[in-house]
């Protein structure tokens, strides 16, 4: 037989279904959280009342409607941070800079800051970025109004240690990154791979459908996946999932330092499309940026090389979808975050060749656009808030019980 939920057990979840309500349709009456989270008035009303009281939640009166009498009909919506309200400082590792960020309760962005990588040695990197992370985030200290820090990188993340496992682009193995930023930030830090957190920013912040069933696709200087289905992304064992570097594209003969020809990093990555806008004359630099850019000023050998590894992403998606049919694929790659023209060129490779897929509109980019990165970031910090928020606060036992 299934274990009875206890009371706080049913505290819990219904401060979170109260919490995700907000976060859906706020600012919302509580009499409509109740219709929108099964929950009885009394129970939505002292749950209410909890998450106010850690600051997670603020009353709206000037919302109310001409005429409505009672408390329940009083707004509530998530505490923004310009007014006051929770914070959560990101931070996503690249190969060439590390990009910073605080935002507020619903992953918006209120400031960013970076630091660039160039010169800067394996062994020593992990060091200057929390220097440089707890310098950003110095104004925004105190008070406790900032929560934490998510963190993010490609390669192989172990979310449960804090540990960079393997990030070969930037020469780090077993590397406990998360106690390193901790250290110089006085922080909490959460932790994952940065495929796994787009995914997961889309099932808090992004379109319904996601929740259902979500491929996300990063394609960077590394390039690797993540899955979610009935809104839970799957780490697999030593969470290693995600690793599709080496999946088959269709029609490439790019060979791949493992020694096969057509591997999907090999073929599509930052930095293969950079070494071979250098090769052919279109950039003086390998700079997946300097690329974009020339394609935007009108260079057609740049827009179309973007096009040729569009299409290359295309083809892999196709076989992403054949083999998991999601409701929705995630695209993450610069070119189509910035230009329609190259989401569509992936879309249209996606569809030719996959045999289950004829909808192009299930192919996307992330919704935060070109700050996908940094909302993911905070996302991991953010997401365990919302499934959990009297847990995750540590404030269970000094509040009175509800349920």
């Amino acid at each position: 037989m299934p274990t009875p939920t206890s009371g706080d057990g049913r505290r819990g979840a219904n401060a979170a279904a109260v919490l995700r309500a907000v976060l859906d349709h706020g600012p919302v009456a509580r009499s409509r959280i109740a219709r929108l989270a099964g929950l009885s008035p009394a129970a939505v009303s002292r749950q209410c009342t909890d998450l106010t009281r850690l600051g997670l939640l603020r009353e709206m009166p000037e919302l109310v409607a001409p005429g409505a009498v009672g408390r329940p009909q009083i707004p509530v919506d998530l505490h923004p941070g310009t007014a006051g309200g929770p914070l959560a400082a990101g931070v996503h590792i690249g190969v060439p800079q590390s990009t910073f960020c605080v935002a507020d309760l619903r992953g918006r962005i209120l400031a960013r800051g970076s630091f660039r990588h160039e010169g800067v040695p394996a062994g020593v990197l992990p060091d200057r970025v929390g220097r440089a992370l707890a310098e950003f985030i110095t104004p925004y200290v105190g008070g406790g109004r900032l929560l934490g820090v998510g963190a993010v990188l490609g390669g192989w993340v172990d979310p449960g240690r804090a540990t960079v496992v393997r990030h070969d682009a930037l020469d780090w193995h077993r590397l406990p990154l998360g106690a390193e930023l901790e250290r110089h930030t006085g922080l909490p830090v959460r932790m994952d791979n940065h495929a796994r957190a787009v995914a997961q920013s889309e099932l808090l912040f992004g379109r319904p459908e996601a929740r259902r069933s979500l491929v996300h696709l990063f394609v960077g200087n590394v390039v690797d996946a993540a899955v979610a289905i009935a809104g839970v992304v799957h780490r697999g064992p030593r969470s290693a999932a995600g690793d599709v570097a080496h999946l088959p594209v269709p029609d490439s003969t790019v060979v791949c330092p493992c020694g096969r020809t057509g591997c999907l990093e090999a073929t599509v990555s930052d930095t293969a499309l950079a070494r071979e806008a250098v090769a052919r004359g279109i950039v003086p630099e390998e700079s997946a940026a300097l690329i974009v850019d020339a394609a935007a000023s009108g260079d057609r050998r740049a827009d179309e090389l973007l096009r040729q590894r569009a299409r290359a992403v295309g083809r892999a998606t196709g076989l992403l979808l054949d083999v998991l049919n999601p409701e929705q694929v995630v695209i993450t790659e610069q070119s189509s975050l910035l230009e329609a023209e190259y989401l569509a060129e992936i879309r249209a490779a996606a569809v030719a060749h996959s045999h289950v897929c004829d909808d192009p509109e299930r192919i996307v980019v992330p919704h935060a656009g070109p700050a996908a990165l940094p909302v993911a970031a905070v996302t991991v910090l953010l997401n365990p808030l919302f499934r959990s928020p009297l847990q995750t606060l540590g404030k269970t036992d000094a509040m009175a019980p509800s349920q």
